[in-house]
């Protein structure tokens, strides 16, 4: 397995690619993506991880914002060229990002949606993901066993 973080250079990608979507709420969600990334480390895969360590909540969401732009400029890169899409909506988070993610990429057939049943917009995840035939799931495992199968 091969983590790339953010501001790393993406390049050509020579395994599949995994990005790892979702909640990042700091201090109301666990750090999930390195559940994942631990789960998956045996396989031949890129794990494409957004998250950042520092502060990327404080900052300005503004397009005029440096750094804002280039994390958002890193992570579409990130979700565009990756071959699957782990995308994890937490109940401790509101993650109004990850559901534009999942407007965003519904069409590409490429994501796995694990949503926790008591996420707040849970009906909306489910009805997204049932239009346009993206399996959900309500458990992160769930998710790893079906990744794995594909990999293997």
């Amino acid at each position: 397995m091969t983590l790339i973080t953010p501001l790393e250079n993406i390049g050509r990608l020579e395994h599949p690619a995994i990005f790892l979507a979702g909640s990042v709420e700091t201090g109301k969600t666990v750090k999930w993506q390195d559940y994942v990334a631990e789960k998956l480390q045996n396989l031949d895969v890129v794990i494409l991880d957004p998250r950042r360590e520092s502060g990327k909540l404080n900052w300005n969401a503004s397009i005029k914002n440096k750094k804002f732009k280039e994390q958002l400029t890193w992570e579409f890169n990130a979700l565009s060229k990756s071959d699957y899409i782990i995308l994890n909506f937490s109940a401790e988070s509101k993650s109004p990002v990850s559901l534009l993610e999942l407007g965003l990429f519904a069409r590409y057939h490429k994501i796995f949606c694990c949503c926790a049943p008591k996420y707040w917009r849970h009906g909306n995840v489910e009805f997204v993901c049932d239009h346009f035939q993206i399996p959900l799931y309500h458990d992160l495992d769930e998710v790893l066993k079906e990744v794995k199968k594909i990999l293997s």
